[in-house]
């Protein structure tokens, strides 16, 4: 069970043994499957995915679906086929689907009429056009609104989007975005194949359904031998088939379903009446490989054909994608709408929209392409270059493709290079990034173009969500002879500025930066970018003086750059970096990064959008928590605007991060867990993630996936890691240890942590790991080394501005006065300290203050007793229970605010703490030390967790 309504798997981890009848009336077996289809669509709003390989029944299984569908009382259904050469522009799958919904629209909101120019079908039921807003990106948004809105007017529907791993990535935000908050009465049903997304995910990146949602995912996997027979024998009318036939069929087959119907009808027609029992066809399967034999098959149709038809059949082999009959004639260069209504007849094409027709299936097409002999496939690819040219707008994706085919080696360039353009231009930087990843990997591309391409290609890489196989492209290009070195220190400076984003290749990153620099002497705006980010003080362990050489530089050359994208992208490194490191000047800098009311073209947008998330960033870590989400609004805002996919993954890690330090907590996990997933190749966004979710997990008391997370945020190998991060880790580390009395290992990391701030010479990021060293080394009774971390806090702090290490400034001098015997002086620094948290928003830490100070003997039960009920509404059921426990131990009654009712088969408040340990792996003895409870009363609580869950096993409860 998860936060949606359902979560119902099949197959994930195994091949499927139902089997499916492809173009059988009769579905053969995959009755599990359907069942889980038929439920989860008719539990609306529901997202279902169905994966699986080409031709295993992806789409015979939806098609019985949709069946059942129309035989009762209708919703509105409908599916449409993403295409396998993307386009920049996106959404025509999801148009295709709406055109025909005009009988059922209710009374569509009025963002709808936004849809009038996309939707001509639909102009009389839709509202008036609404004024533009000259924003792409405000555009974009108010068109997936608009999109959302009419689905939601339909009332109770259906949509199916099939073979997503083709659609481009602007369709895949708009699934995203639908899927995010689905309309409460649509089912969204997406097929994909996994071996041929572009990406991990069918939507590009993880997506985890919303709480409320039914969500099912079916894996399809190839049939079995029995499945292989019940297959074979339902094509040939019930006939008897020996298993050992099946197997021999299955081993040739692989046991997909669409090429044993292929393979199994082929052996008919060579056959007649085949006795499939006999020797003879299991020796005829055994000489016959399934690719000759599904090729054979389909020449054996092209053979039958009249000339032109059989012309236009191959032509709509070469195109790839459904098209027009008259484009099919232009490329064949002959044939009518009579031939293509043959090819139909004989179910060659099949129309897979209206007035589009192409191939059932994509192993048909290409047995078709493959057996073309080489010239005529070429003067094709000619023919379809010449024919696509002159569409208004071009397909420039495929005109690229076409044009590589056909040999035309400076058109495919150019149409490559068009077509990244007009992607990036779309807000889909994938698209361009595997356009001129093949073109600048090309032999035959001249010097002059791979340098272009090259640059191009790495400025594409730097704006998106880069991924290994990218970074290694880029990296081979270094070692490519055509490269200029002017070019090649641009690809060094870009490939190291995708490198420190990368986990674990932040060094190597630093490297390729500084040698660029070197290189690009005649490039000074180049080596100015390259000097802007090693002035950034948290990437690795160099001191800050290292780090303000080179911000001194950058600045001295400041002054004499014209307005535009470079200086406010030298300033987003700059201003950040001293607001970051304490600078009291940075403040007053600030004013130079204010976005104006036009901020120029999208690379300037996208620079402004950098600099104020850096902002919220550096504001973060320092304390200024309103700057921060004052600066995170704008950030955001201009990212958007400028479809700038890796500053809007900073900011919203950010924006968790804030949202941790502000006690809002409800979701946070989940949201933290889906975007360190999508953003699992940024070190940045990453480290950050991690570091939330290792709080939110200490708190729960489950040290293993703290430790986890903790340890993912590198802070043990603070070379590669984000600094501040580090620290904060490593201060979460000395708490949880704290908390599980391993003092010594505290004492460790809480050595190696402030060793790691002496070496910086940044104390205003010490506010998240100084105090916990502070408290390890009282625990150990070295109060000696407790009182010099705070000499040397409070001299490093000397003219900095940090507001958060400030206050945990005066939280440590609490802890020491009480330690060294002096409790009226101890609770008034406490008092203070508290005041100052309290200040700042952080309600977590406030109360982990005034628990201590509470404690002073002698305790305060009242504000303990408060305190607990304040840890329970945050989320911190931990801490709730050490309240609770140091109430019971002066001997004051701790009635619980609750009361006593009974829970029947719900699991009590109490008994969901000790199941989320559970679920986290503790023993029994563990969980009665965390949560302050005897062994047996522990006992006592998992058999009714138990016995409420249903399961037989502590191993089988999840949390």
């Amino acid at each position: 069970m998860t936060d949606g309504r359902h979560l119902i798997e099949h197959g994930r981890s195994s091949p499927s043994t139902a089997s499916i009848r492809v173009g059988s009336p009769v579905l053969i077996g995959r009755g599990a499957e359907l069942d889980t289809l038929v439920t989860a669509v008719a539990a609306s709003p529901s997202i279902v995915f169905v994966e699986g390989e080409a031709g295993v029944g992806k789409t015979r299984l939806v098609n019985e679906l949709m069946t059942g569908l129309t035989a009762g009382p209708e919703p509105w259904v409908a599916a449409g086929h993403c295409q396998p050469l993307r386009e920049p522009f996106p959404y025509g799958v999801i148009f295709e689907c709406l055109r025909s919904c005009g009988p059922r629209l209710g009374r569509p909101s009025a963002v709808t009429g936004v849809l009038r120019p996309y939707l001509p079908e639909l102009a009389d039921r839709l509202p008036a056009l609404p004024d533009p807003l000259n924003d792409p990106a405000a555009e974009r948004h108010r068109l997936f609104r608009a999109i959302r809105e009419l689905l939601d007017a339909l009332g109770r529907a259906v949509l199916v989007i099939e073979d997503v791993h083709w659609a481009d990535d602007g369709t895949r935000q708009l699934l995203r975005f639908v899927m995010t908050d689905p309309p409460p009465a649509l089912s969204l049903v997406v097929t994909f194949r996994r071996e041929d997304l572009p990406a991990d995910a069918p939507l590009g990146r993880a997506f985890r359904p919303p709480p409320g949602t039914t969500a099912a995912h079916l894996v399809l996997g190839p049939l079995d031998t029995e499945g292989v027979r019940g297959l074979v024998q339902a094509i040939l009318g019930g006939r008897n088939v020996s298993l050992g036939f099946a197997e021999t069929m299955r081993q040739r087959t692989a046991g997909i379903p669409f090429v044993v119907e292929e393979t199994t009808y082929a052996l008919c027609d060579r056959g007649g009446d085949l006795q499939l029992g006999g020797t003879a066809a299991r020796r005829l399967l055994d000489d016959v490989e399934v690719p000759t034999l599904l090729r054979e098959t389909m020449a054996e149709r092209m053979r039958a054909l009249p000339g032109a038809a059989r012309a236009l059949a191959q032509a709509a082999a070469v195109l790839g994608v459904p098209t027009t009959a008259e484009l099919l004639a232009a490329v064949a260069a002959c044939g009518s709408g009579e031939q293509v209504t043959r090819l139909l007849e004989d179910a060659v094409l099949v129309e897979t929209a209206e007035n589009e027709y192409g191939y059932r299936h994509a192993l048909a097409q290409r047995a078709v392409y493959d057996v073309l002999p080489g010239p005529y496939r070429q003067e094709l690819h000619l023919r379809a270059v010449r024919a696509l040219a002159v569409l208004d707008p071009p397909p420039l994706v495929r005109l690229a493709a076409h044009a590589k085919h056909a040999g035309l080696a400076d058109e495919w360039l150019r149409y490559s290079e068009l077509a990244a353009d007009a992607a990036v231009d779309a807000g889909d930087a994938p698209t361009a990034i595997d356009l001129l990843c093949a073109t600048v990997a090309d032999p035959s591309a001249a010097t002059a173009d791979v340098n272009r391409l090259a640059t191009k290609l790495c400025q594409y890489a730097l704006t998106g969500l880069h991924h290994d196989e990218v970074i290694a492209q880029i990296e081979r290009l270094l070692s490519d002879p055509r490269l200029s070195g002017a070019a090649r220190g641009e690809v060094q400076l870009w490939l190291g500025l995708l490198l420190v984003r990368k986990t674990g290749e932040m060094d190597r990153g630093r490297t390729y930066i500084e040698q660029a620099i070197g290189s690009l002497r005649e490039r000074p705006e180049r080596r100015l970018r390259g000097m802007a980010v090693l002035a950034l003080p948290y990437l690795g362990t160099t001191p800050i003086t290292g780090s303000r050489a080179w911000l001194e530089r950058v600045e001295d050359a400041l002054g004499a750059l014209p307005p535009g994208a470079l200086p406010t992208s030298l300033l987003a490194n700059t201003v950040s970096a001293r607001l970051m490191s304490g600078d009291p000047e940075a403040r007053q800098r600030i004013a130079l990064l204010r976005p104006p009311r036009d901020p120029g073209g999208t690379e300037q947008t996208r620079e402004l959008a950098r600099g104020h998330c850096n902002l919220a960033d550096a504001c973060a870590w320092i304390g200024d928590y309103p700057g921060a989400r004052e600066h995170l609004r704008t950030g955001l805002s201009l990212a958007t605007q400028s479809g700038a996919a890796y500053v809007i993954g900073t900011a919203e890690s950010t924006r968790i991060r804030l949202d941790w330090l502000a006690g809002a907590w409800e979701g946070l996990r989940e949201r933290a867990e889906r975007m360190a997933q999508t953003y699992a190749y940024l070190l940045p966004v990453t480290s950050e993630l991690h570091l939330v979710l290792g709080w939110l997990a200490a708190t729960r008391g489950d040290w293993g996936r703290a430790e986890s997370c903790y340890q993912a945020t590198r802070m043990s190998q603070p070379d590669s890691a984000i600094i501040p991060v580090a620290n904060a880790a490593t201060g979460g580390m000395i708490t949880m240890l704290l908390s599980r009395g391993d003092v010594s290992a505290a004492c460790a990391h809480a050595d190696r942590g402030t060793a790691l701030l002496h070496r910086k010479g940044l104390w205003v990021w010490a506010g998240d790991l100084a105090p916990q060293a502070v408290e390890a080394y009282l625990a150990a009774g070295r109060t000696g080394d407790a009182r010099r971390l705070i000499e040397d806090l409070r001299a490093g702090l000397a003219g900095r501005y940090a507001p958060l290490a400030r206050a945990t400034l005066v939280a440590c001098r609490a802890r020491l006065t009480l330690a060294t015997g002096s409790p009226a002086a101890a609770a008034r620094l406490f008092e203070i300290a508290i005041h100052r948290h309290r200040q700042l928003g952080l309600p977590y830490q406030t109360a982990r203050l005034s628990e201590e100070a509470a404690r002073i003997h002698p305790p305060d039960t009242s504000v303990l007793t408060e305190l607990a009920r304040s840890y329970e509404k945050l989320g911190a059921p931990l801490d709730a229970a050490r309240c609770r426990h140091l109430v019971r131990s002066t001997g004051v009654a701790t009635p619980s605010a609750r009361g006593r009712r009974g829970y029947g088969d719900e699991l009590s408040p109490r008994e969901r703490e000790v199941a989320e340990l559970l679920a986290g792996g503790l023993t029994n003895r563990e969980i009665a030390h965390t949560l302050f409870l005897s062994r047996r009363t522990v006992e006592d609580h998992v058999a009714r967790i138990l016995r409420k869950l249903n399961v037989g096993s502590r191993k089988d409860v999840h949390f």
